[in-house]
């Protein structure tokens, strides 16, 4: 039985994605990474051998949680696979994770295995059996070379994954994932993405994160197309593939699309054959995306919005809806439903500001090890984000709940300030705070990376003044070289106000 709208996606297991699509084309590329390619018949089986090696040479059995802490790579990939066949649950580790913040999550989730790269192996705590995910003697990697079968008996209502949150504003947790979940939201994605098997995408950002893995990674491996992993974003590796044919699509959240606007080669470079652009994970300034665009203007943007907790894709802004709506993340893609609610859980009329909820076979159960019985209790999910809709059905980011400036009594939001910073010519890069005031509450507050050192703080702030309301406009502006972010992209607001407060 196929999803609606997605043809050759299952509503069975994780796994089935790939092995339908390595039983319709065996012997077409699946994955290229560094200097190794898998056919998709080749990684089929490389799963197969996986899924064995796990349950019988580690002893590990259904249900068993199992951590990958690691690079991209395609042994990350294969570990993935490998546990959903296998009847395990697999937990994605932020490979920047160290000390207390590493033993929590892997303690947390309860994890019987660590596969970890033997660079970041040393950093696991004492207590957790660690198995190196590659490039080191009797790794996993190495196990896979002998093919042993294996046949999933997965349940598709079962966990596949503990998906943690991000951690931007509180201790990560981790939503619980199911195999039917995680199917629906790639048939969502192949469906509202375009996602074709003749598409030839480059995979740059951290497979950890649900996004890089679950909105395009597994949709693309569910069509068969070709794929290319990077080790991390690089402009330069981007751009030599896009000119040798090899690729022409593309995701990267917006601070990545910031540094590829802002690389010499970017005005030089031959890059007419990147066809498909992808951004999410963050808000896009509307400024950049205006850059992009004039740049490559037969270039299709599409906007991906969406949380950890429904897999993570919940609305797409097509290419051709960006016109006259390009701070609009569009509309809930097929298997969502989603509405704009008052504190109460009430739904608000179109226009006006609320928190988005949402409804759908792609949310998670939970969270694991968190008792919290009303977090469906109306059967949606309150996503702690404020938007506003329009009568068309288009959804329109204002900000994070937590991240809404209250300043003299009047809420701000941060986004608009970041939007009309981006458009002076010396701006970089933005991020916009409310830090504790006696007289304003919250006082609006700029951190900016500058591209002219020239830049002053009044120059900016009558900049702001030009073009916001007198309360909108900054009170104070910080230079910084760099923004804090995390391995997805998105701009650590709260570590900014941590380090500003102090």
């Amino acid at each position: 039985m196929t999803t609606p709208g997605a043809p050759g996606l299952l509503t069975g297991t994780v796994d089935d994605v790939l092995r339908r699509t390595a039983h319709r084309v065996p012997d077409s590329p699946a994955l290229h990474y560094r200097d190794r390619s898998w056919t998709y018949a080749a990684l089929d089986a490389a799963v197969s051998t996986a899924a064995a090696h796990l349950r019988t040479a580690h002893g590990l059995t259904e249900g068993d949680r199992v951590a990958t802490y690691g690079h991209n790579s395609d042994a990350y990939l294969i570990a993935y696979l490998g546990c959903a066949r296998a009847g395990l649950v697999h937990v994605p580790v932020n490979q920047n994770l160290t000390g207390g913040d590493l033993a929590h999550l892997l303690g947390q989730s309860g994890s019987s295995l660590v596969l970890a790269d033997p660079d970041l192996a040393a950093r696991v705590p004492e207590g957790f059996p660690v198995l190196p995910l590659r490039d080191a003697p009797g790794s996993f990697l190495d196990a896979l070379a002998t093919p042993v079968p294996y046949a999933s008996d997965s349940d598709p209502l079962a966990p596949v994954q503990l998906l943690y949150t991000s951690g931007t504003t509180a201790d990560p947790k981790g939503a619980i994932m199911t195999h039917r979940a995680l199917v629906h939201e790639y048939a969502s994605a192949v469906e509202a993405l375009d996602l074709a098997g003749t598409d030839r995408p480059v995979h740059a950002l951290p497979l950890y994160h649900s996004a890089q893995t679950h909105v395009f990674l597994l949709p693309y491996l569910a069509v068969g197309a070709e794929n290319t992993l990077l080790d991390g974003p690089d402009a330069d590796r981007l751009f030599d593939l896009v000119e040798a044919g090899r690729a022409d699509s593309f995701f990267a959240p917006p601070t990545v699309w910031i540094g590829i606007a802002n690389h010499p080669g970017f005005a030089t470079r031959t890059l007419d054959g990147l066809r498909k652009a992808y951004y999410g994970a963050s808000v896009m300034p509307v400024p950049v995306l205006e850059r992009l665009r004039a740049r490559l203007p037969s270039l299709a943007f599409y906007n991906c919005f969406g949380q950890s907790e429904i897999g993570p894709l919940a609305t797409v802004l097509r290419p051709e809806e960006h016109e006259g709506r390009m701070d609009s993340c569009g509309r809930p893609v097929r298997h969502v439903e989603a509405r704009i609610v008052d504190e109460q859980g009430e739904e608000v009329p179109d226009g006006t500001a609320g928190e988005i909820a949402y409804r759908s076979p792609q949310l998670c159960l939970g969270y694991w090890g968190v008792d919290d019985p009303d977090l469906f209790a109306d059967g949606w999910f309150r996503s702690g984000d404020l938007a506003v809709r329009d009568a068309e059905g288009y959804f329109t980011i204002v900000d994070r709940v937590k991240d809404v400036i209250n300043s003299g009594g009047v809420l701000v939001a941060s986004r608009q300030v970041e939007d009309a910073l981006y458009t002076h010519p010396a701006v970089a890069e933005a991020a916009v705070i409310g830090l504790p005031d006696e007289r304003w509450i919250e006082a609006v507050t700029a951190v900016v990376v500058r591209r002219d050192p020239s830049l002053t703080e009044d120059q900016l702030r009558s900049y702001a003044r030009e073009r916001l309301a007198h309360f909108k406009a900054p009170k104070r502006v910080v230079f910084v070289d760099a923004l804090p972010r995390n391995a997805s992209g998105k701009i650590l607001k709260r570590e900014l106000r941590d380090r500003l407060t102090e």
